[in-house]
């Protein structure tokens, strides 16, 4: 499952604007000693999604971030072709691949350090992201010592420090329990919306893509073709935008719940 969250207006109004990220008409074949295999077939998107394991979710990401080369059609951001990685897309992956002999604020500027950007600048910014990520009283801690929770929020600031337009997240909280999860949503919706940030964030979890995000789009078994898609709204809100952990205890909540479990074809075998 995947899902985006569109910038907001100063306002906190979502921005009508062109696409950042368009996805067009993108098949992915791959090829294994059993044979080829059809991941994505024609998948056209002006934002990002949701579906099953196997439906091409990761791929996706990874056709965004340049890391993958699609079979046919283009990937565009910021009306610029996707032809490799990019620093103006920043690529959180599900671990948060912390080096262990380094301090905390030395991780966070990895990136900026790899891209040649200026040292003290990014250890700065880093510095300062680190503050709003609740990080600010561990700069000089190591890995090790942080709980699971604390070192996404390290692996979020670092992926902000280089200043990407587009965040791809891929399950970034799935090794966290569900408390940690529901508190760390909470904290990174704030920091990217603060930062103003296009991000597109996959997860199996439901309730979490209806809490974190402005568009879901279901896609469906692979090869993974666009099957719904499908607006957030809360009304019972008056145009304010609620938290994540807010959102939970809307009455939205259940129908769009309801709606996304019947769009998966989710079956619990007894």
């Amino acid at each position: 499952m995947s899902a985006v969250l569109d910038r907001p207006t100063a306002g906190g109004e979502t921005a009508q604007r062109a696409p950042r990220i368009e996805i067009r008409d993108v098949s992915l074949r791959y090829f294994t000693p059993e044979g080829e295999t059809q991941a994505l077939e024609r998948i056209h998107l002006s934002v990002v999604l949701i579906g099953q394991s196997g439906c091409g979710k990761s791929t996706l990401l990874s056709l965004m971030a340049g890391i993958l080369e699609p079979s046919s059609g283009e990937v565009w951001v910021h009306g610029e072709r996707v032809n490799g990685p990019s620093p103006r897309v920043g690529y959180m992956l599900q671990q948060d691949y912390l080096f262990e002999w380094r301090t905390i604020l030395d991780n966070a500027v990895l990136g900026a350090e790899i891209q040649g950007r200026n040292l003290k600048q990014a250890r700065e910014r880093a510095a300062h992201l680190l503050h709003k990520c609740g990080m600010g009283d561990f700069l000089n801690h190591y890995p090790r010592q942080l709980s699971g929770g604390m070192r996404q929020r390290v692996a979020l600031a670092r992926t902000l420090v280089t200043d990407p337009d587009v965040v791809l997240l891929d399950e970034p909280f799935s090794a966290l329990d569900s408390q940690t999860r529901l508190a760390i949503a909470d904290e990174v919706v704030e920091v990217l919306r603060e930062e103003g940030k296009s991000v597109v964030l996959v997860t199996h979890d439901i309730g979490e893509a209806i809490a974190m995000t402005d568009r879901v789009v279901v896609l469906s078994r692979r090869p993974g073709r666009i099957k719904s898609e499908h607006r957030m709204h809360f009304p019972s809100c008056e145009g304010r935008r609620p938290s994540p952990f807010e959102v939970r205890s809307l009455p939205e909540f259940n129908a769009y719940f309801a709606t996304l479990w019947d769009e998966l074809d989710v079956h619990v075998e007894g």
